[in-house]
């Protein structure tokens, strides 16, 4: 395929993404992304994977809002920091 042939078609697949139905931007994000790492096995495999159906309690839900809200604040450790520690 050549520079101008890959710039067209890069051109199409931008206007049709623009022409998706809001209701289908989720699949074809995941089927994108799908592509983009199909040779990346384990990526493969989580993007196929059907999403977390199982609901959540008002506790988690409470928990998960709490920690976020931490995390907005600066309330965190650093991934450097947190190895650090379990390192000494």
């Amino acid at each position: 395929m050549t520079a101008r042939e890959k710039e067209k078609a890069k051109q199409d697949l931008h206007r049709l993404v623009d022409q998706l139905p809001d209701s289908e931007l989720h699949a074809v994000r995941r089927f994108l992304e799908f592509l983009r790492f199909q040779d990346d096995s384990l990526l493969r495999k989580l993007l196929l994977s059907p999403e977390d159906s199982e609901p959540t309690t008002p506790e988690e839900d409470a928990a998960s809002e709490a920690a976020w809200q931490e995390y907005l604040r600066g309330e965190f450790v650093s991934a450097e920091d947190a190895k650090q520690d379990l390192l000494a």
